[in-house]
């Protein structure tokens, strides 16, 4: 995907209420920052925001925070929620490199993350920068309560199978699966469908998802 530059948003998210850099590390204070308790909720390359902003409206006592590495993107997610009345308290946003989400968070910190059509990067050389690899299952291990959850899905069946395949080396369980999300009786109830999807969705491709625990 090539993305177009954005003058200035880098300025505008350091400026920005709602945002976080990567060089401010929260590890540990994001109830502090949400002013309660409520679970933590996180998705890892958020895009534009629209699934994430869709979940924080639908439920309040959840509080959520993006994750977006590019600032040309994530500047157009704060262009949205911007536009929302009243404003969504529950609602943050990080511009960083999932890479470095260890500094983020605290061990325990997150309650559940979402993965939605992550870069396949579908060289082999790559594997590792998928971020479902076991590389990054490790990180996420790390800032997870145990009894959380991650949700992935993507159009991709190769990465699809190649995540479901790094699930049980990592030492995750998986809860669920399917690679036909949309006709799944049982894991499409509730679905709220990211920009990727309703374009992938519109041409006919299947949509896959799992679901994993790190215990």
């Amino acid at each position: 995907m090539r993305l177009r530059n954005v003058p200035g948003a880098r300025e505008t998210i350091a400026a920005h209420p709602l945002c976080t850099l990567e060089e401010d590390p929260k590890a540990g204070k994001w109830h502090e920052l949400f002013g309660s308790d409520r679970p933590v909720h996180i998705e890892i390359g958020m895009g534009k925001g629209q699934f994430i902003t869709a979940l924080a409206s639908l439920h309040p006592e959840i509080n959520y925070i993006g994750i977006e590495k590019y600032s040309s993107v994530l500047v157009r997610a704060l262009e949205k929620t911007g536009s929302i009345k009243p404003p969504l308290s529950n609602l943050r946003f990080i511009r960083m490199d999932a890479e470095n989400i260890c500094t983020m968070f605290a061990p325990n910190e997150i309650d559940r993350i979402y993965l939605n059509f992550s870069d396949p990067w579908p060289k082999d050389r790559h594997a590792k920068r998928r971020l479902t690899s076991q590389q990054f299952l490790e990180r996420y291990r790390q800032i997870m309560k145990p009894a959380g959850q991650l949700e992935f899905k993507t159009d991709n069946k190769d990465l699809f199978r190649f995540s479901l395949e790094q699930v049980e080396p990592a030492g995750w369980h998986l809860i669920a699966a399917t690679e036909d999300l949309h006709h799944d009786d049982a894991m499409n109830p509730g679905n709220i469908m990211t920009e990727y999807e309703q374009r992938f969705a519109a041409l006919g491709n299947p949509i896959c998802k799992m679901v994993i625990s790190p215990t």
